[in-house]
């Protein structure tokens, strides 16, 4: 894992943009966001992505989940 990368994995199928839908749903739970907050920046087709959070800092998200990662399975 990179430093500073979260690792998440979904059950969704990478077909028709369903794993991408059920990460986006996911952070913004995650971060008491709204789904329209949370945007794939790159890597849509991708296993490594670059995903942009409206109103959370880097701080938060450190908070949220650890300065370690962690690990999700979802």
């Amino acid at each position: 894992m990179l430093e500073g990368a979260l690792r998440v994995r979904v059950h969704a199928p990478p077909v028709d943009g369903a794993a991408n839908d059920a990460l986006v749903a996911f952070l913004a739970d995650l971060l008491d966001v709204p789904r329209r907050g949370v945007r794939i920046v790159t890597g849509v087709t991708s296993r490594m992505k670059t995903i942009e959070v409206d109103g959370v800092s880097a701080a938060d998200i450190d908070r949220l989940i650890g300065p370690s990662g962690g690990d999700s399975d979802r």
